[in-house]
């Protein structure tokens, strides 16, 4: 699939990822990488930094093998993929603070 811009491409990865399992490995993956950054940043020890694809692309890729069965849209759109990734989490954030 082609698409011109990331608001064509957002509904699509959202309709990857309708399976609550497969979101909830993404935001586990996430939240992974935004731990292992901050570590990075506390410790001053790079090799954190090495964790954070491992532990965002891990979780995520598990996710769709185990849960929604289909292939990453990583692989074919990986720049819009990331940031798909990040709207998602910071969507799901925002509707767990908004019920509080």
């Amino acid at each position: 699939m082609n698409f011109n811009n990331f608001s064509e491409f957002y509904p699509y990865y959202l309709s990857e990822h309708a399976n609550p399992r497969c979101r909830l490995m993404h935001y586990i993956g996430s939240t992974l990488v935004l731990l292992a950054l901050l570590i990075a940043i506390i410790t001053g020890n790079p090799w954190w930094l090495v964790a954070m694809p491992i532990a965002g692309y891990g979780f995520a890729w598990l996710g769709h093998l185990l849960f929604e069965h289909n292939k990453p849209a990583t692989f074919s759109h990986p720049w819009y993929s990331l940031l798909a990734d990040w709207v998602m989490y910071k969507d799901a954030i925002m509707k767990r603070w908004r019920k509080r």
